[in-house]
């Protein structure tokens, strides 16, 4: 079942050995569909970084996300992960809303009306000019 590994092998190159066989038979998916009815465990994993550079404290904190999902996968679990679920980007946006001088949501969708329906006009007006419908 397991193949042995030339200990000779540049480790890069058994990476990228592994990962073109994983990506090949779709193993990450596989993972998921085979525990299919089992208590599912879902992590909802927000992104690394919104509002500055990458450190090195994001690869620790997605490392021990990774040993989490693992663990509770090699445990029985159906883990589904879910990027993207968390607010590391609304500091970025309560700045902008002052800047722009919105106060709620209301602001917002004016403000995003004002600068949206002038260019959409452009397009409609060329389609009807041009006969397209």
């Amino acid at each position: 079942m397991y193949k042995s590994i030339d200990l000779k092998e540049n480790p890069r190159d058994l990476e990228a050995r592994v990962r073109a066989y994983w990506d090949k038979h779709d193993m990450a998916q596989k993972s998921i569909d085979f525990r299919e009815g089992k208590p599912q465990f879902v992590f909802y994993e927000g992104p690394p970084t919104a509002n500055g550079k990458p450190g090195i404290h994001h690869v620790m904190a997605r490392t021990l996300k990774d040993v989490v999902c693992r663990y509770k996968t090699m445990n029985g679990f159906q883990v589904k992960r879910k990027a993207g679920w968390d607010t590391h980007g609304l500091p970025v946006e309560i700045e902008v809303e002052k800047i722009l001088g919105l106060e709620d949501k209301k602001g917002i969708e004016e403000y995003a009306w004002k600068s949206f329906a002038p260019a959409a006009v452009i397009p409609c007006s060329l389609t009807k000019s041009s006969g397209a419908k």
